[in-house]
């Protein structure tokens, strides 16, 4: 049986308008006669009804999402089966999906892409707590309403984590420009697989563009298996700090490094929304120059004349040594490179508990790096402190080979220790040795010459008790 607009099905939905079409079905907008209103039909293609293993698929999908009332979620109202083919019936959302929104407007603002992936990451958080991973998380299968409310569908490939589905592992399913890593791998996928690809579906609200690109299926799910995600940031130098961070660990390659569960990611999100509401949208923020930009661009040969050729010696060797700040990174010889600048700029953007349980205060991190002493980041308060340690993570504006940093706290007499890596969520070393903090300490760094983009003070309390920072400076 071929659907076809004016059909009517199971005596009750008259197809009016083919909407959409996909590897297993096609969505038609349909009047139920019955209730007289607007519903959407999805219907499996005719190739597949002698599939086992696709009607199973189909079914399941019918089952898992019938569980899932949430406003962020497209309800199912009905399913059936009509001449051997399967169908599904949804609540009708008249509007454009989110891909169409980027495609037509571009990138968005960062207050209305933060709520939105507020919207998807809390519907996606839901299906998790009742055990359903979406498994294409993707513009596309996210429609706004009249109300500009997100409405996540086409849970097609979705898998029950607790039952074995029809896909095993070795099965790749879903959409390459969004994969996750162990997903384009064949491998088990859980939460964290939506998690991420909802990392890039935020990256692509921001930037207005996909963070990989390739020819071909393949091309680009080997990118998202191997190459390093680029930085908003590099794109836009309006996106908070925490939200830059907030997006660089969703896509982190490993699983382990991402957000722990959606709700984790939500809580980033919330925390970024606070930023902007107490920073406002267009607060002054760190100048970030796209990396194509930073290449630099040969001028023109022209012969000046030799009072200007004089002036531009001295042009250039100020922007010389801005350049070397910007693009590179400097070596504390000083062969070849500049001396670190007095003016790094550091952005306290997520508290460090690798041990897990407490919080940490973690939406009062960017106190530790807002310039006003009288503000902090602080601990939990512990009555016995049997943790390896706990800290807090601040991220300069490009990687740099930092040769002191000075912390400042009302709570001196903790032992502390400096730290850096080039994630914000792991692999950090020691790089420097331990001091018993006073209210204004300077830790000397041995970096030994390699540049990093975040540094962790790193404590313990081994009385118990809060620590305080309330200032982390560079120098």
């Amino acid at each position: 049986m071929v659907c076809v607009v004016g059909e009517v099905v199971a005596d009750r939905y008259e197809l009016e308008e083919l909407v959409g079409t996909g590897g297993m079905s096609s969505v038609f907008k349909a009047r139920d006669s019955l209730l007289e209103r607007p519903v959407a039909l999805k219907i499996l293609h005719e190739h597949y009804v002698t599939d086992a293993d696709y009607v199973e698929r189909f079914r399941r999908e019918a089952r898992a999402v019938a569980q899932l009332a949430h406003p962020n979620i497209v309800t199912v109202i009905d399913r059936g089966e009509q001449g051997g083919r399967q169908f599904i019936v949804f609540e009708y959302v008249d509007g454009e999906n989110l891909k169409q929104v980027v495609t037509r407007a571009g990138a968005l603002p960062v207050r209305e892409a933060v709520d939105l992936a507020l919207q998807i990451a809390r519907a996606l958080g839901y299906a998790h707590d009742r055990g359903i991973v979406h498994r294409d998380v993707k513009p596309q299968n996210v429609i706004l309403n009249e109300d500009g409310r997100a409405k996540v569908t086409d849970f097609g490939i979705a898998r029950s984590l607790d039952v074995d589905g029809v896909t095993q592992t070795g099965t790749v399913l879903g959409t390459s420009d969004y994969i996750a890593p162990e997903q384009a791998q064949g491998q088990p996928v859980d939460e964290k697989t939506d998690v991420y690809s909802l990392g890039v579906v935020l990256y692509e609200l921001l930037a207005g563009e996909l963070p990989f690109r390739g020819e071909g299926f393949v091309a680009v799910a080997m990118q998202h298996v191997n190459e390093p995600p680029p930085n908003v940031l590099d794109r836009r130098g309006d996106v908070p700090p925490r939200l830059a961070l907030a997006i660089e660990r969703a896509m982190a390659k490993r699983p382990g490094d991402r957000q722990a569960s959606m709700d984790e990611l939500v809580a980033d999100l919330e925390a970024s929304m606070r930023d902007l509401d107490e920073y406002g949208d267009e607060s002054e923020r760190t100048l970030v120059v796209p990396a194509a930009a930073r290449r630099g661009r040969r001028p023109r040969r022209r012969r000046p004349p030799i009072f200007l050729m004089l002036l531009a010696l001295g042009v250039l060797a100020a922007a010389a040594a801005v350049f070397l700040f910007i693009d590179g990174t400097y070596n504390k010889d000083g062969k070849g490179a500049a001396s670190p600048p007095a003016n790094v700029r550091l952005t306290a953007v997520d508290a460090y508990d690798p041990e897990g349980g407490d919080g940490e205060h973690n939406d009062e991190a960017p106190l530790a790096t807002d310039g006003n002493p009288a503000t902090s980041w602080r601990t939990e308060d512990y009555r016995d402190f049997t943790k390896s340690g706990v800290g807090i993570v601040v991220a300069a504006n490009q990687a740099v080979a930092l040769d002191k940093l000075t912390v400042t706290t009302e709570t001196p007499g903790f032992p502390a220790t400096i730290r850096a890596s080039d994630s914000p969520g792991a692999g950090f070393e020691d790089v420097s040795g331990e001091q018993t903090t006073t209210p204004t300490t300077t830790f000397d760094l041995d970096t030994k010459d390699k540049a990093y983009r975040y540094y962790l003070v790193w404590l313990q309390l081994p009385g118990g008790g809060v620590a305080q920072i309330n200032e982390v400076k560079a120098g």
